[in-house]
This record gives C-alpha cells, structure tokens and sequence, in this order.
C-alpha cells in the first residue's frame, strides 16, 4: 500500500516558485508543455546546453557568458568543459548588494553576536584584498585558514577570490598533523587562523598549533591572526610570520572592491577527502562550477530568495560551509553559528531560528536524530514561524527522523533530505519544491544531473539496492586533483569502476514515488553471503531502540565469509544484556530482514568520526582486522578506535 506523502506543496506555492517560473520561460522559449518536476528534470538532463545557457541568464550569473560553446563534452567524462568563452569572477556574484541590509549574523555560541551589513561586508572585503595584493597575493596563489565559521572566513574568501586565488579551509578542532596533511600538499603562500574558538562553554586557545604549523609549511609567508578570542597578539608573540587581522586591514582603507574576471573553470577551492584511508586527495574546483551548480540548488531546489535568511549548521572543514556562503550569490543574510548545536541545550539553534527569523534551517541527519534522542520537542516551545524548509545531510535521513520532524519540529515544513557532497561541491539528489515528501526518501535528482542506480555489471535498475552514478557531465565536475599531473588518481576515484560515467560510491535505490533512497556508502556495504547490505538499514532500526544512543556495523571477514558486527553506545543505566542483544536482533530482524541480524553485538563507549561528523566504518574495519588507519587526524575523537582493538567476542 502506498503510503500518502509527508508534505506536499500548495498550488500558490508551486505557482510562486522560481523553478515554475523558470518552467513557463522555457515553455515559452522553446514551444514546450513542461508540468512537473519529472518534466523540467528530463529536459534538463536531455537538453545539456539550453538548460545550462538558461540557468545562467536566469539565475543572472555576473559576467561574460562568452561566444564559445556552452558544454564540450571531451573524449573521457572528466575532459567536459562548460562555458568555455565565459568571463566571471566567484566574488563580484556574492557581492551584488552594497546596502545597509544584514548579509551576515553571527553567533558565537553565548560569547559572541555580530551582525555585518552588506556595505560592511563589501569594505571589510576591500581592505583585505588590498592587503592581499600588497602581500604578493594573486591568480592561483593558495590562502589557506583555520578557522571558525565566522565573519572573517566569509571576507578572507571573497578578498581571495576577487584577485583569483584558490581558497581552502579547515576548522580549527584539526590537530597539526591534519592540517599538515591538507594545506602542506597544496602550499599556501597565505595562512589565516584565528587565536582560539569557544566549545560546549569552553575556551579554546589555539595559538601553539597555529605556530607549529605555520613552521612546518615553509610555503606560508605570512599568517594573519583573527582575534576570536581577543588573544591575537599572544599568538603574534610566539609566531615570526604572523600579523594581526585588525592591524593588516587597518592599514588598508576601504574602496570600491576590485574583481579580476576569469575563465569559467579557473580554480576556486581545494576541498579534501575524508582522508581516513590515507593521505586526503586535494580536491580542486572551478569558481563557475561551484556557483553555477550552487545557485542552482538554491534558487530552484530550495526556492531561497533575495533577503531570506540562509543557516546551515557547519564549519569551515565540510563543504556544506562553501554551499552556505554561496547563497550570498542570491541576495540571502547569512545566519552563522560556531560552536556546540546543544550549549547551553539542545534549543540553541531554535532559539537562533526564532530570534533572526531563519527561512531555511539546514543541518545533518545525525543532529536531528540527537534532538530525537533527547525527547525535544522545537514545535512546543518555539515558534518557528518563519522556518518554511530544513535540509538535513551528512548521512542518511532514516524514515523515523522524517516522523519527528514533521511531529517535533514543524508539520508544515518542506523537508529535503540532500546528497552529494565535497567530490562535486553540491548535491546529486536532493528536495524541490514541486514535488511531494515521502517518509524516508529524497525527492530526487537534482537538475541537470543524470543520476542513476545501476547494478554491478552496469545495468539500469528499475528496483532493488545498486551503485549511485551519473551518466552526463555537470559544472561543478572537479577541475582537477592537486599533485596529480596525469589525472590518475581523479580518473580513478570516480570512472574506473564504470567507464565513461561518474560512479559516487553511495548505495542507492528508487523508489516508487520516483524519489531516492541513500543506503549508506558502497565501500561500507556489508556482504555476508554474497548479499549487499546497506549499513544505513540497520542503523535505522537500531536507532529506534531506547536503549542506544548510537551504533556502528562493519562486516568482519570470517570463516571464509562476512559476518555483520554491531558496535553499540547505550544510554546511561541501560545494560546489553542477553535481553537487550535478543531485542536489538529482533528489531533487524523484523524491521530489515533476517541477513541483517548482526552475529556479534559489542557495547563501546564511543564511536570515531570525521571532523564533519560522519561515522568512520572503515576505519573501524580496518582496526578490527588489524589494520593500521591511515589518517588518524581525519577524526574528530580518534581515541575512539582504540575501544575496536583486540576484542575478545570478535574472536570466537
């Protein structure tokens, strides 16, 4: 029986969409009748070089768009170019109000509340270009910071971007050795980190790292020090390239912000993989691609206009922040949080939402699960007036997290589950606004992106779990991978499997509905008798026991087979007992089916994750079957593995 949907759009909403505002201008253009989402995504994806020429006068991208050709599909998927005579500058898109309107709010957990107009935003930027430029600062130069999601990330990037040089960041919880592992690669000649960073009501003073790391980069050939915690001068003592923020800008009075326009696939950022099985690959994408692809999600899939207010729950060292900042692009405020999402409570976000007035609440899977967990309930003590749609990523959305938002949080709200992620700097599948929620499923696939599910050997599936690929070249392809002159490690990463196509590495399925569900990441699949499991099936029903907290599975090569291992965290006073492990196994059972039953439960204290909160079941795996992990400083709490080592129960 097919369940009824979630949430569905009012035909007034539908009609006042930018997408069916968009649909009308193609069917005017062209002598088309497009009526659905199914029916703007088939023209999208069939129809490569209109949809594109008329997403960028649409959106109205600044710049040249050029006479040469719109899209040039090269002789391997990643040889494809777009707009190849095309002339913009990522900066002068972001920068398109000059008023006394907010652009950005901050909120430094309960320590500090900033807010910064869009003309105080363009002089800030003016002065830190200037500064830029009298430090030698120019196209394809690398200005690397550690720092917080504040303000000065925001004006260090765009003063980057206006000369042409390629940003990259981190947050500032990343041990030396990560950051060394990430910014050594790529040579910054600039580095700017802030003094400190506030967390879960603590003071976190960050000076020693930045000066270790500034010596060990020789590249770095100044340091510029943000005085988050009012402590720049401490960290300048100690570090003989670095200045103070406040000192550097002061010395460059603010004018009219200057942009160099550049070609369409000119490098912007460099992101990193997660890095937890070896060096993290250096990532490297175009200002044209980021922004066309980001602009997109935002004024279609997430109908985000001129002057809404745009939060996402993020740091500087998950693509999600390079997704935020775009909406600049829109004319969106953007609404900054750095710091613990539950200090003092788990309200801290709802009350940011109620006191600004937030339109679009964004945050991951697992965050709302946590909400869940602690018996929250955001719809009785908030008003949430102005919050008509929240994003959740960074892992699978379960179906019983799709109930306690529309129960807990807000009935009326347009729920989008989203993926894709650092590899494309934007998502492959994600929510709209024409189209219904169902429990549990993504909307479907974005615009312009020919997302689908395919078998091993290759084939289209209609039904059934399978590989999440893409079959057409899109923008915001990577330009290339940093130290890899012959491409070998980009053509690998994402063509070897499936030759001539993009294959994501998530584990993916339609659905009825024509939406998609993410089952977790393929490398992660577990295998026990030759079956793929998706580890995000039983994450959601495990996750539904009052008794854990969180749960970890990875498959354990055993007896000429894989085993499914269950590692859990349970709540305070609960115990795993023999009743608890027969209760765990009997909700798999029911709720999945019988080849998901774990073989072996383990209690743990604590599951390791990556620095944007995503859990590691390869890096377990590998600790486990004793296997050294590659890159320890990709995780948040790497401590954490040494709970997997040397397990009694996984012996027998």
């Amino acid at each position: 029986m097919k369940l009824p949907p979630l949430w569905s759009p009012t035909e007034k909403s539908v009609e006042n969409s930018r997408l069916a505002r968009l649909m009308a201008e193609v069917n005017a253009a062209d002598d088309l009748d497009l009526r659905t989402y199914a029916d703007i995504h088939s023209y999208s994806v069939r129809e490569t070089e209109a949809f594109w020429a008329k997403a960028w006068d649409f959106m109205g991208l600044i710049g040249e768009r050029g006479d040469g050709p719109i899209f040039v599909q090269g002789d391997k998927f990643e040889a494809s170019r777009f707009f190849e005579g095309a002339r913009l500058n990522f900066a002068e898109n972001l920068l398109r109000k000059n008023d006394d309107t907010p652009a950005l709010i901050f909120r430094g957990e309960d320590k500090v509340a900033r807010t910064l107009s869009w003309a105080e935003l363009h002089a800030a930027v003016s002065s830190a270009q200037q500064a830029m430029r009298a430090a030698g600062i120019g196209e394809g130069d690398r200005v690397a910071a550690l720092i917080p999601n504040m303000p000065e990330a925001i004006i260090a990037l765009l003063a980057a971007a206006s000369l042409g040089a390629i940003w990259s960041s981190a947050s500032p919880d990343f041990g030396v050795q990560g950051v060394l592992d990430r910014f050594g690669q790529i040579e910054p000649k600039l580095f700017i980190a802030c003094d400190g960073y506030y967390y879960a009501g603590k003071t976190l003073y960050t000076g020693d790292k930045v000066a270790e790391i500034v010596a060990k980069i020789p590249s770095i050939e100044q340091a510029w020090i943000v005085p988050y915690l009012g402590r720049a001068g401490d960290v300048v003592a100690t570090c003989p390239k670095a200045r103070a923020w406040d000192e550097v800008l002061t010395a460059h009075p603010a004018t009219d912000v200057e942009f160099t326009r550049l070609s369409f696939s000119h490098p912007l950022y460099i992101l990193y993989s997660s890095g937890t099985t070896g060096t993290p690959k250096c990532i490297v994408h175009s200002g044209g691609g980021a922004l066309m692809q980001q602009m997109k999600e935002h004024q279609l899939h997430c109908d985000l206009r001129d002057g809404d207010k745009l939060f996402y729950f993020t740091t500087c060292g998950w693509m999600m922040w390079n997704w935020l900042v775009a909406g600049l692009a829109t004319g969106a405020t953007l609404v900054l949080y750095d710091g613990s999402p539950f200090h003092p409570d788990g309200n801290v976000l709802f009350d940011l939402a109620d006191e600004v007035g937030i339109d679009i609440f964004g945050t991951s899977a697992k965050y709302i699960d946590s909400l869940k967990k602690a018996g929250l309930r955001p719809r009785d003590t908030h008003k949430l007036s102005s919050v008509r749609m929240i994003t959740s990523t960074g892992s699978p959305l379960a179906p019983e997290s799709f109930d306690y938002v529309y129960d807990a949080i807000k009935p009326d709200v347009h729920l989008a589950s989203i993926s894709g992620g650092t590899d494309i700097c934007g998502c492959f599948v994600l929510g709209n606004p024409l189209s219904p929620v169902y429990r549990g499923e993504i909307q479907g696939a974005g615009l312009g992106m020919a997302v689908d599910v395919f078998d091993d050997e290759g084939r289209h599936l209609d039904h059934g779990k399978g590989e999440l690929v893409c079959l057409k070249p899109f923008p915001s392809i990577p330009v290339y991978f940093w130290n890899d002159a012959d491409g070998t490690k980009y053509h690998n990463a994402y063509f070897d499997r499936f030759p001539g196509l993009w294959h994501h590495g998530d584990f993916a399925e339609w659905t009825e509905n024509g939406g998609i569900v993410i089952h977790g990441r393929s490398d992660a699949t577990l295998n026990p008798g030759g079956v793929r499991i998706g580890t995000a099936e039983i994450y959601r029903q495990v996750e539904q026991l009052e008794e854990i907290k969180e749960a970890i599975v990875i498959g354990q090569d055993w007896d000429n087979d894989v085993r499914v291992v269950l590692f859990v965290v349970l709540k305070a006073g609960a115990v795993l007992d023999e009743g608890l492990k027969q209760t765990i196994k009997a909700k798999i059972r029911h709720g999945a089916s019988p080849r998901h039953v774990p073989a072996v439960i383990v209690q743990v204290p604590d599951i390791p994750r990556t620095k944007s909160g995503k859990i590691t079941e390869i890096a377990v795996r590998d600790i486990v079957h004793g296997r050294a992990v590659k890159n320890t400083e990709a995780l948040a709490n790497p401590d954490a593995l040494d709970h997997y080592r040397d397990i009694g129960d996984l012996q027998k």
